[in-house]
């Protein structure tokens, strides 16, 4: 029986998944709801797989990725996120992420996508693969986002979501002037002349 993780910090998902991986004859051996303690209890059970959102607090998806991808021991990691595959599905493969499915597609997905990564095979959106973003009318946006490093992507993420510089600060365990000198970079990157700019831009690629 293939052991499971689920990392989410919404309750209501990890439960619906717990209750849906179970029926599948999973073992879900633990769950939190933000990057710290996930580094810690993961290396405790060391699950065959780790199902990782990418906007969970203290430590975002991608930089618990990293932690993961680092260890001793490599760990088997699929994404389930509703963010933009365009934006994260590339960043989470070089992350070394093994998959990466949408809240919003069917169950059944996820349910391939984890038989297909505990099988050994990766599991990405074209968009990842091909290199592609979003629309064409979004193309010279998504190149700029290239420039962007995946810490101030998170930051621009949490811009958008309405977020203040003090929030977001205790949120991802950062000082305010860390936080003031992210949004200097990326309205530099993404040639924005405000924060309203920037956080209009973040939304027309589904960063929210």
């Amino acid at each position: 029986m293939n052991s499971i993780f689920i990392i989410d910090d919404h309750p209501v998902i990890r439960l619906a998944l717990r209750m849906m991986l179970e029926h599948e004859g999973y073992k879900v051996v633990g769950e939190t709801d933000n990057g710290c303690d996930a580094i810690q209890m993961v290396r405790e059970c060391l699950p065959d797989l780790i199902i990782l959102d990418i906007s969970i607090p203290k430590l975002d998806g991608l930089e618990v990725l990293c932690r993961f991808n680092s260890m001793s021991t490599p760990i088997k990691t699929l994404i389930l996120t509703a963010q933009c595959p365009a934006l994260f599905a590339t960043r989470c493969m070089r992350s070394g992420a093994d998959g990466y499915v949408c809240k919003e597609g069917d169950l059944s997905e996820l349910l391939s996508a984890i038989k297909a990564v505990l099988s050994g095979y990766n599991y990405f959106p074209s968009q990842a693969l091909n290199g592609n973003g979003a629309e064409d009318g979004n193309n010279e946006e998504l190149e700029l986002f290239k420039a962007v490093n995946d810490r101030e992507l998170m930051v621009l993420q949490l811009f958008a979501q309405g977020r203040t510089n003090k929030e977001i600060a205790k949120g991802m365990f950062l000082s305010n002037k860390t936080v003031s000198t992210y949004k200097k970079r990326l309205m530099q990157k993404l040639k924005a002349k405000s924060l309203v700019e920037l956080i209009e831009l973040a939304k027309r690629n589904a960063l929210v």
